[in-house]
């Protein structure tokens, strides 16, 4: 085989090549966006305790996950890529978030079938959650779960930061750990404030009604 014929081999290799990886691209690519989408809406109905619409998102979610793994299952390059990776972190996200609102055993990451970094980043997205959740129970002058949720977002923060492996590997969970721990330190002043707030109306309540 001369030059010529072994350049045209190579061609047409890589055409078939890049042909492969960009037909499981475009396959992908909806799925991934859909799968945010859906996570997004599963969160905030999570949120507004319209767990059967969080459920039927989820589970949405779960068929499409599956779609995706198959559209990319002859390619490592895409199962590798980051828009899979954010899809695959917001699913995780809104699966954990939804089961820390209600208060259910957590899915792990081969429950859901998606990868360990993007499980373990969406673990550290919900403690931001779970401090839209705690600050609006206290809103609503409801402490009765804020407490146990703190513990949990503590209990969270252990486990990434336990994960002492190169970003590359873990992608960028360390920025992840770092951003929960402000949310947590917030988030316990908050609730500090709160209770001791509630234990004075107590205290007063009382007062006034030992004088009456």
């Amino acid at each position: 085989m001369n030059t010529k014929e072994q350049l045209d081999a190579i061609s047409s290799a890589a055409h078939g090549y890049f042909s492969a990886q960009n037909q499981a691209r475009e396959k992908a690519l909806p799925l991934c966006r859909q799968m945010i989408q859906n996570s997004g809406n599963a969160i905030r109905s999570a949120h507004r305790q319209n767990t059967e619409a969080a459920r039927q998102l989820l589970d949405a979610n779960r068929s499409l996950n599956e779609e995706l793994l198959t559209a990319v299952s002859d390619s490592d390059e895409m199962r590798q890529a980051g828009f899979i990776h954010d899809a695959q972190k917001e699913y995780a996200e809104a699966c954990l978030t939804f089961a820390l609102i209600q208060g259910a055993s957590l899915p792990e990451a081969r429950d859901l079938g998606v990868s360990m970094p993007a499980y373990l980043n969406g673990l550290g997205e919900t403690v931001g959650e779970l401090r839209r959740f705690i600050l609006d129970s206290l809103r609503r002058g409801d402490t009765t779960r804020c407490e146990s949720l703190l513990d949990a977002m503590d209990d969270i923060y252990g486990v990434l930061m336990g994960m002492d492996y190169p970003n590359m590997v873990t992608h960028g969970l360390r920025r992840n750990s770092d951003a929960a721990r402000g949310l947590i330190e917030r988030t316990r002043g908050d609730l500090t404030t709160a209770l001791r707030q509630d234990a004075l109306e107590e205290r007063l309540a009382q007062f006034e009604r030992r004088i009456c």
